[in-house]
């Protein structure tokens, strides 16, 4: 379920999660976890088994969110669904790692399977984000899904507003510390993107890629550690 501003379920639910998770959302230890297991199911558009939350996690519209089963997610990490048709899908044995944030902004974000995000990661919509399965996505790395429009040099660029064409990053890829992924991105089945590298173009599948912008140096298996 979407959030939907003229909907007044949509506003209570949205309610109801600010009430929980002011209760829940930041007792520490075995008995906070214990107690968010069992109210934020009361929340949550869908939620696995055996699913952990860490205390400090903020939730803006959690009945956009769906969380697979065993899947994870660490402290201080915001997930925010906030505006009609936003939904974020957190699959199967997905885990995020503390001080991420992600912001659906009316469009879908899909973490795979098996996915791992790393510390302070930021995701941003309206366009699509689909991640696949297995992927390792490390520390700072920023996935932004739009462009602000800034054609009219007479008016502000925040009046101007967004274009977007959406991100897909396949399974079984490896983005390194602090890669910078653009709107209209496609990076193929089991690439590896180097530390520091913006992505501005599409990736070939099994390709190995560098710099600013990214430029595709090898396929998998031709390439060494010390290169990236």
């Amino acid at each position: 379920m979407s959030f939907d501003f003229n909907d007044p379920e949509s506003i209570r639910n949205q309610q109801k999660t600010g009430v929980l998770v002011a209760l829940f959302g930041s007792i520490p230890l075995s008995i906070g976890k214990k107690l968010r297991q069992s109210f934020y199911p009361l929340i949550f558009g869908s939620i696995g088994t055996n699913v952990n939350i860490e205390s400090g996690v903020q939730l803006v519209c959690a009945q956009a969110i769906e969380l697979g089963h065993s899947a994870s997610i660490c402290s201080s990490t915001r997930l925010n669904c906030w505006g009609s048709g936003s939904k974020l899908i957190i699959r199967d044995r997905t885990r995020l790692d503390q001080g991420i944030h992600i912001q659906a902004l009316g469009g879908t974000i899909d973490i795979g399977e098996g996915t791992y995000m790393g510390p302070y990661i930021c995701m941003a919509g309206p366009g699509n984000i689909i991640i696949g399965k297995d992927c390792m996505i490390a520390s700072s790395s920023g996935i932004y899904a739009n462009n602000h429009v800034f054609d009219d040099p007479t008016r502000p660029i925040n009046q101007q507003g967004l274009t977007h064409k959406g991100i897909v990053i396949e399974d079984d890829c490896w983005l390194g510390s602090g890669v910078r992924v653009l709107d209209g991105v496609i990076i193929g089945r089991g690439s590896v993107i180097g530390a520091g590298a913006v992505v501005t173009k599409k990736i070939p599948p099994y390709s190995v890629a560098v710099g600013v912008p990214a430029k595709v140096v090898s396929k998998r298996g031709a390439v060494t550690n010390s290169q990236l």
